[in-house]
This record gives C-alpha cells, sequence and structure tokens, in this order.
C-alpha cells in the first residue's frame, strides 16, 4: 500500500523549498520506509537546489536522514522494523568497488545517487498527483517525514544516542573524518592542514585531533569558527584574510610544509596554493566541488618531491563498519558534533537554508 507523507520540494533550480503532500511508491525487496526524526541539511543539497546539477526537478533531495525504520521490503535482512538508522549514500553492491570496500566508487555512483532521481531500473519512488518527482537522492530523499530508502542507504546504529545528533555523519562529518582517517592517515608528529572550517572541515579537525597528527592547521576566513576550530583540536589557525597561505604554513611547519592538506572550500584558487603548500610526499586531498567542468593549474616541477593530489567521495567510507564507529565516538563525548549543528522544525528549511548560506550555521538538522 502506498504512503502519503509531507516533503520538502523544490519545484525548479533556484526555487525555495515548499512543503507539499507526495505518494511514496509500494517498497521493492531491497527497500525500507524510514520515519525521519531528523535530517542534516548539506551544501550538495543547496547546490542541486540552485539547479547546479542535472537532477530531475520538481523534486526531493535530503541525503543525511536519521530515523526508525517502519517496515522492510521482503529481501531486506540488516534491520527490521523500530531499528533507529542513519542514512547515507547508496551504491549497487556487484561492482569491483562495491567488492573491494569502497562502495563510494561504485560503478553506478553517479546515478543512483546525486543525478539520476530514480531507481536503478528507472521507476520512481515519489510522485505527487500521479506524476513522478526526482528521489532516490542518495538511496534516500530524507527532507520528508517519511522516506523509501534503499537497503544499502540504511545503517542501524546504537538507539542510546539521540538521532538529532548523529544525523550529519551520513554525509558531512563523514566525508571529512574519512578524508583523514582513510586517506591522510597521519603518522606520529605530522602537520595536517584543514582548507576550510565548514561542517566537513571542521570533522576533518576532530579527526585529526584523534590521530598521531601533532600538528593540526585550521584555514578560514572567519574568527569564530577558527576559534571553534582550536576549541575542537586544532593546535594553530591561519586567516587567510590577514596572511598569506603558504607563508603561514611555512612558519607554523617550519619550512617543511604540510604533511596532509584536506580542501573544503572548492575554490580553485585554494587548491592552488594548497598544492604549493604540500611538503615532499605531502598529500592533498580534495573534497570541495566546483561547478563541473572546473580545471585548475599545477606546477608540475613543484609535483615532482613525491606530492599526491587525491580526489575523494563520501570519505571512501565503508559505512557499515565507519558510520557505527563515528556513533560509539560521539555517544563517548570524543566527536562533539553537537558543537557544529543547530537544529530547526521542518516547517523551517527554509530558514535554515539562509541560515547555512549566511555562515550563520556550520550544520544545520531539520526535525521532524
Amino acid at each position: 500500500m502506498s504512503i502519503t507523507t509531507r516533503a520538502a520540494v523544490i519545484e525548479s533550480g533556484g526555487a525555495p523549498f515548499t512543503l507539499s503532500e507526495v505518494v511514496l511508491d509500494d517498497p521493492g525487496p531491497h527497500e525500507a520506509v524510514v520515519r525521519l526524526v531528523a535530517a542534516g541539511l548539506c551544501h550538495t543539497d543547496l547546490g542541486v537546489a540552485s539547479g547546479g546539477l542535472p537532477f530531475p526537478l520538481p523534486g526531493v533531495l535530503g541525503h543525511e536522514g536519521a530515523g526508525v525504520v517502519e517496515s522492510v521490503g521482503s529481501a531486506v535482512t540488516g534491520v527490521a522494523p523500530g531499528d533507529h538508522v542513519v542514512l547515507s549514500f547508496t551504491s549497487c553492491g556487484e561492482c569491483r568497488n562495491c567488492h573491494g570496500g569502497h562502495p563510494a566508487y561504485c560503478a553506478t555512483w553517479l546515478p543512483m545517487n546525486l543525478i539520476g532521481g530514480r531507481r536503478a531500473d528507472g521507476t520512481s519512488t515519489i510522485s505527487r498527483d500521479g506524476e513522478p518527482l526526482g528521489g532516490h537522492f542518495f538511496g534516500q530523499s530524507s527532507f520528508a517525514e517519511r522516506a523509501l530508502v534503499d537497503e544499502r542507504s540504511l545503517v542501524k546504529v546504537d538507539p542510546r544516542v539521540p538521532l538529532t545528533s548523529i544525523a550529519p555523519l551520513g554525509c558531512g562529518v563523514q566525508t571529512g573524518v574519512g578524508a583523514v582517517w582513510n586517506v591522510l592517515k597521519p603518522t606520529t608528529g605530522s602537520a595536517v592542514v584543514v582548507l576550510g572550517a565548514g561542517a566537513v572541515g571542521l570533522s576533518a579537525v576532530m579527526a585529526a585531533a584523534l590521530t598521531p597528527a601533532t600538528t593540526i592547521i585550521a584555514v578560514d576566513r572567519v574568527a569564530e569558527r577558527l576559534e571553534l576550530a582550536q576549541e575542537l583540536g586544532a593546535t594553530h589557525v591561519v586567516d587567510t584574510g590577514e596572511v598569506a597561505l603558504g607563508e603561514a604554513i611555512a612558519e607554523i611547519t617550519g619550512g617543511q610544509g604540510a604533511d596532509g592538506i584536506v580542501e573544503t572550500t572548492g575554490s580553485t584558487a585554494v587548491l592552488r596554493q594548497g598544492v604549493d603548500a604540500l611538503g615532499a610526499r605531502g598529500t592533498l586531498v580534495v573534497v570541495g566541488a566546483p561547478p563541473f567542468g572546473t580545471e585548475v593549474s599545477l606546477d608540475v616541477n613543484g609535483l615532482l618531491g613525491g606530492k599526491r593530489i587525491v580526489g575523494l567521495t563520501l570519505g571512501d567510507s565503508e559505512t557499515q563498519t565507519f558510520i557505527p564507529a563515528l556513533v560509539e565516538l560521539v555517544k563517548a563525548g570524543r566527536l562533539p558534533l553537537d558543537r557544529l549543528i543547530a537544529t530547526y522544525a521542518f516547517a523551517d528549511i527554509d530558514q535554515a537554508v539562509q541560515d547555512m548560506t549566511s555562515g550563520k550555521t556550520i550544520k544545520p538538522v531539520l526535525t521532524f
């Protein structure tokens, strides 16, 4: 039987979110119906809502959902009704990268998560007045009171941890943490630089503080965010409104340069400065996504000192093991996500968007 629910619909690129009654399709064998308790708002949602990506609109976005399973399809084995779940990206489970533990690099990742708006078989998960809407966003479309969720987007979590406090784990936090733990893997005494102190960048700072890196440099232009970065584990901060990035990193590292850099801003100018600030055999992880087709120029001879530039999707995480571990750290107070989160009632989604765009709120979480 189909379920009617209330969702935040983007009618066309650049339009605000409007609350609207929608109908969820019947769950397939590998899907579940989840009652949302909380959903994080991420820059990727805003990028798609602005019309910057070829996602079919009108549509329902949202990809940092957290809630309670209401019903499951006939083939679902990992969760049962009543389970608490964090929703993350989906993947095919069959390709080489999925089998290798790298589902963020699934062969079908783009259409299944970001731009397809449909299930893999082309059918729609959400409709309104009999017309299909863009849905299946990251296998979830969680800007709704109920969501039809792909089995591989579901991660069962400890029910003792409030869902509002862990909703952002599905995308932003996992991305920042994974950049540090899964790619940079800082060794004893290394210097890690985080470019941009938004939700992803501050997650990377918290992650770096849980490694043997001894120098953790947060870079931004907003004084309050740099203060927060220090409270979350940064040993140094750089305000690029006042000092040149390269000079600051050279001074802090005693001329060695950075061992690892996480670039979250999506600015090609910042990316280039970051690559130049790497030390020998240093690695820069590209997390921030500028518009499709954006290019950056690099000093080729500068790369010959063993520098590496690595692109990253969703922290290169295997969600079923990674997210429950992050939940444990939140529960123990070792990953203080609450410092980033401000909550908003679902009906106030446009206010949350405004506060995120203006920089007033680092990570808005909608509550249902």
